[in-house]
């Protein structure tokens, strides 16, 4: 397992309400900067959508992360969110088919996920 290696950012490439992304193979967790700690190199950041893909452009899960806790988490592991990546997900969130997944799985994909982040990056280093 790898976490897709960002570029370092710098501590004024991220502003609060600045959605940013963390990679892990082929998925994606994009959040919403709170806060930036810049003596911990840290970024408080609030969870909002928790998008796997089968390949590089195809889509096959979503979660609805606007509900689960925030996370507190280093600022090396994220990189700006491009519009053009973000809106598309926010729409299908949005759609009225949407089928949003019960609150405990989606914790829970969330959970495994950051798990998956902070076993790569062990590994890594």
């Amino acid at each position: 397992m790898t976490r897709k290696q960002s570029p370092i950012p710098n501590l004024n490439d991220f502003k609060p309400a600045q959605i940013v992304c963390l990679e892990c193979n082929l998925t994606r967790l994009y959040g919403e900067v709170i806060q930036v700690i810049p003596e911990r190199r840290m970024c408080w950041v609030r969870p909002t959508i928790l998008a796997v893909f089968a390949e590089i452009d195809t889509l096959t899960q979503l979660y609805d992360l606007r509900q689960t806790s925030d996370l507190l988490w280093s600022l090396d592991f994220f990189r700006p969110a491009l519009d053009t990546e973000v809106i598309p997900l926010f729409s299908r969130l949005n759609a009225p088919d949407f089928p949003p997944p019960s609150p405990q799985v989606v914790r829970q994909q969330l959970h495994a996920f950051m798990d998956r982040v902070w076993q790569a990056d062990r590994t890594e280093s």
